[in-house]
């Protein structure tokens, strides 16, 4: 997969992994790196679907709905593409926090759906439920983070909850940022996202 990976200065903070919304590129997300964790390794990583020409991590059929198959085989591609970096970069599996908007979230909320232990926590930008009907793996210890529009109407508020509801159900610490500004990526909702990463990461002295 097309990504960016950079070093950080400091080994035991975990790597973040980059994960841009529909028609962004590996670079979009840096700056919010820059702002969550300074030190942390990056990678950002490149979607592998082209929608219109506009990449993405997995198809859709329309609007808010998912190509389920397509969706999981993407999600176990972008694991397996996790376990290849670790081993070329030398950075710790096991410590990997995603960070997500919206077509990035849903991957990244994909991820904790399907694969134990994929990501040690999560900042979920405007996230979707990525799909219904499916056991989840025991996520407990894992701290999630999501970003979401009272008046998004692409994720309405009801996804939300239902995402909150089942991620909490499979032992997630879960907690909501509301704003009220569509389905935009704010600074505000970056800044709490900062924030919430320093009270679950950061040792503090």
């Amino acid at each position: 997969m097309k990504h960016i990976y950079k070093q950080g200065t400091n080994e035991s903070a975990p790597v973040l992994v980059l994960l841009h919304g529909t028609g962004g590129t590996e670079n979009d997300l840096l700056p919010l790196a820059e702002i969550v964790s300074p030190e942390s390794s990056v990678i950002s990583i490149r979607g592998n679907v082209l929608e219109n020409g506009m990449p993405r991590y997995f198809r859709r059929l329309a609007e808010g709905v998912f190509d389920i198959e397509d969706l999981i085989f993407r999600t176990k591609e972008l694991n397996d593409f996790l376990d290849q970096a670790a081993a070329e970069y030398g950075f710790d599996r096991s410590n990997l926090v995603a960070i997500g908007y919206s077509n990035g979230a849903n991957i990244a909320g994909s991820l904790l759906f399907h694969f134990e232990g994929s990501l040690k926590g999560a900042i979920l930008h405007h996230p979707m439920v990525p799909l219904r009907g499916v056991k989840l793996p025991d996520l407990s210890g894992v701290p999630v983070f999501i970003a979401a529009g009272e008046n998004d109407p692409i994720c309405v508020p009801q996804e939300t909850e239902d995402l909150n509801k089942l991620l909490s159900d499979a032992g997630a610490d879960v907690s909501i940022h509301w704003e009220r500004f569509g389905h935009r990526l704010t600074a505000s909702e970056v800044d709490a996202a900062a924030a919430w990463y320093q009270s679950h990461f950061v040792a503090q002295p």
